[in-house]
C-alpha cells in the first residue's frame, strides 16, 4: 500500500500542477459571477421592444394600452419590492432552516399571483394614493442613509407611430406588406427623434367584434386565424407582448359579452374572485405538521441538482483519468513506474490520485461559490447554509458522498482499462462511444424521476448498476423501499469490485501492450487466462 500511496501522490502532484487544472478551478468560480450579475447586466442592457398597434375598430386599442401600462407598473413595483430589500436599514430577513419547514411551499412568483388574484384592485389603490412616488417618500424612514433614489426600469414595451408614408386606413393586407422590412430589421422607423428597430406590429381589423366567436358558433378553421387579430413578428422566442395583447383582447370582448347580456361586470369579477382555501399535505410527516412546507420542496427537488452535480464530477475525474493513462503509456512513462511498482499498485494509486485531485476541484468549487456570495450578497449565503443544513437532515449528503465514490470507482475502472490498451485518445474515443451512451441516460431521465420516483422506469433503472449512483441518488427524497435501497446498494458494491477486478486483469495486461487494442474476443481470452 505504500507504493500505491506514492503513486497516488505522484498523480495528485502532477495534475495540480497542470494549466488544465487551474483553468477548470478558476472557470467555475467566474462563472458563478457572471451569472449572480447577469441580471442587474440584462436589466441594465435590455433594449425597450417597439410596436405599432392599428386598430382600425377603434375599439380594442384603449384596453390594449391599458393592459401593457398594467403590466409596467408590475414591473415597477417589482423592482421597487428588491430596491426596498437591498436598502432596508436591518437588512433583508431571510427564513432560518426551521422557518422554511414552516413556509408553506410556494415561489414569489406564485406569492403574488394567488394575492393578486384574489385582490385585482389593489394595483389600481395603491395608483390613486400616488404610486411610486409616495411609496418611496413611505419608506424612505426605513431605508439606510446610503440608498440613494430609485430608479424605476425602463419599459418593456412602447408603442410607436406607423412609419411615413402609412395610414391605420389602409387594408391590413397592405400595412403588413409594407410593414414587413421594418420587421425583418431592413428599415427603421423613428421614434421620439430617434430610430428605433420595429418588434412587432399588431393590426386590428374593423369589423373585428362581428368575428367573436361565441358558444355553439363554428370554430375557426386552420389558415382562416388570419380574419381576425393578426400579429407580425420576426422574433418566435420572445412571446410575451403577444400574450398580453391576447388576454387584454379577450378580457374586454369579454366585458362588453356580459354588458349585453346585462350582467353586472362588478358581480362577474366578485365571482371570479371567489375561491376555497387549498393545502398540499404529505402523509409521511406528523400529525399537525403535515402541510408541505418550502423546505419539503426543496428536499424534494435538490437530488436534482446533485445529480447533475454527481454526473459532471464523475464524468470530468473520469475523463481526467483517461488522459493521463494515455499520456503516460505513449511516452513510455508507464515502463518506468512498473520497474518500481506492481501493476495493481500502479492502478489503486492512480484512482486514488486522481480522485484526489477531482475532490479538490470540487471542494475549491464549492468554498469559491460561498465566497462569491458572501461579496456580491452576504445574505444569500447565510440562506445557502441555512437550505445546506435542510439538506443534512435528511441525509442527501451523506449518500451523495456514498454514491460519488461508488459511482467513480464504478466508471473511473472502466476508463481506466481503455486507457491501458489505447495508444491515443482517438482510439480511447472509439471504444468509450458505449459508456458514453450508458451515461447519457442518466441526464435524460433526472428531471422525469422525481415526478415518479417509485414507478416502473425509476426501480428498473435503480437495479442496472451503471445507473444506480444516479437514479438512488435522486430518488433519495422520496424514501424508496428499504429493499430497493439495500439491495441496489449491495448490487453497486459487488458490480463495482467486479469491474475493478476485470479493470485490473486488462491493465496488467494492456498497460505494455503496443499497436492497435485487442478485439472483443481477445480480451474474453485475457479475462480467462488471467
Amino acid at each position: 500500500m505504500r507504493y500505491a500511496f506514492l503513486v497516488a501522490w505522484r498523480e495528485y502532484a502532477e495534475n495540480v500542477k497542470t494549466k488544465g487544472f487551474w483553468i477548470g478551478i478558476f472557470i467555475f468560480p467566474l462563472m458563478i459571477w457572471l451569472m449572480l450579475s447577469a441580471e442587474r447586466w440584462i436589466e441594465k442592457t435590455r433594449s425597450v421592444r417597439s410596436f405599432v398597434l392599428v386598430d382600425q375598430s377603434n375599439e380594442l386599442g384603449e384596453a390594449i394600452d391599458a393592459a401593457l401600462e398594467r403590466l409596467y407598473q408590475r414591473e415597477v413595483l417589482e423592482a421597487f419590492g428588491k430596491w426596498v430589500q437591498k436598502n432596508s436599514a436591518q437588512g433583508p430577513k431571510l427564513p432560518t432552516a426551521e422557518e422554511l419547514e414552516q413556509m408553506p411551499a410556494l415561489g414569489s412568483n406564485d406569492v403574488v399571483t394567488k394575492w393578486a388574484a384574489g385582490n385585482p384592485e389593489l394595483l389600481d389603490e395603491f395608483l390613486r394614493n400616488g404610486g411610486l412616488e409616495a411609496a418611496v417618500a413611505q419608506v424612505r424612514p426605513l431605508l439606510r442613509a446610503e440608498a440613494g433614489e430609485f430608479v424605476a426600469p425602463r419599459r418593456s414595451f412602447q408603442r410607436v407611430a406607423l412609419p411615413e408614408g402609412l395610414t391605420a386606413t389602409q387594408e391590413p393586407a397592405q400595412l403588413a406588406e409594407a410593414l414587413k422590412p421594418y420587421l425583418r430589421h431592413e428599415r427603421e422607423l423613428v421614434h421620439d427623434a430617434e430610430p428605433v428597430e420595429l418588434f412587432a406590429a399588431v393590426l386590428v381589423p374593423a369589423d373585428i367584434l362581428e368575428r367573436v366567436v361565441r358558444p355553439g358558433a363554428m370554430p375557426v378553421l386552420p389558415g382562416k386565424e388570419r380574419q381576425g387579430i393578426q400579429y407580425w413578428s420576426a422574433n418566435l422566442a420572445d412571446t410575451e407582448l403577444q400574450e398580453e395583447i391576447e388576454v387584454a383582447v379577450n378580457e374586454e370582448v369579454r366585458r362588453r359579452e356580459y354588458e349585453a347580456q346585462g350582467v353586472d361586470t362588478d358581480t362577474v369579477q366578485a365571482v371570479q374572485r371567489t375561491h376555497v382555501p387549498f393545502v398540499a399535505l404529505d402523509p409521511k410527516k406528523e400529525a399537525g405538521q403535515e402541510t408541505v412546507s418550502m423546505a419539503d420542496k426543496i428536499r424534494q427537488w435538490a437530488p436534482v441538482g446533485f445529480v447533475y452535480l454527481l454526473w459532471i464530477a464523475i464524468f470530468t475525474i473520469s475523463q481526467m483519468l483517461l488522459n493521463n493513462t494515455i499520456e503516460e503509456k505513449s511516452n513510455r512513462i508507464i515502463e518506468v513506474l512498473l520497474s518500481s511498482v506492481t501493476p495493481g499498485e500502479l492502478m489503486m494509486g492512480k484512482l486514488g490520485g486522481i480522485a484526489a485531485v477531482g475532490l479538490t476541484m470540487i471542494a475549491a468549487w464549492l468554498l469559491s461559490l460561498f465566497t462569491i456570495l458572501q461579496i456580491k450578497a452576504g445574505q444569500e449565503a447565510q440562506l445557502a447554509t441555512e437550505l445546506l443544513e435542510v439538506l443534512q437532515g435528511r441525509g442527501l449528503l451523506a449518500s451523495f458522498i456514498v454514491y460519488f465514490v461508488l459511482g467513480y470507482l464504478l466508471y473511473a475502472g472502466a476508463f481506466l482499462a481503455i486507457g491501458s490498451l489505447c495508444n491515443t485518445l482517438k482510439e480511447a474515443q472509439n471504444m468509450m462511444g458505449p459508456i458514453m451512451i450508458i451515461m447519457i441516460v442518466p441526464l435524460m431521465t433526472m428531471a422525469f424521476i422525481p415526478k415518479e420516483p417509485n414507478g416502473t422506469l425509476a426501480t428498473i433503472l435503480s437495479w442496472i448498476p451503471f445507473y444506480t449512483p444516479f437514479v438512488m441518488m435522486n430518488r433519495a427524497a422520496a424514501d424508496p423501499p428499504m429493499f430497493d435501497r439495500i439491495g441496489t446498494l449491495i448490487l453497486l458494491v459487488a458490480t463495482t469490485a467486479l469491474v475493478l477486478w476485470l479493470s485490473g486483469r486488462i491493465f496488467r495486461l494492456g498497460i505494455l501492450r503496443t499497436g492497435q487494442p485487442p478485439k472483443f474476443m481477445e480480451l474474453v481470452r485475457w479475462l480467462r487466462s488471467g
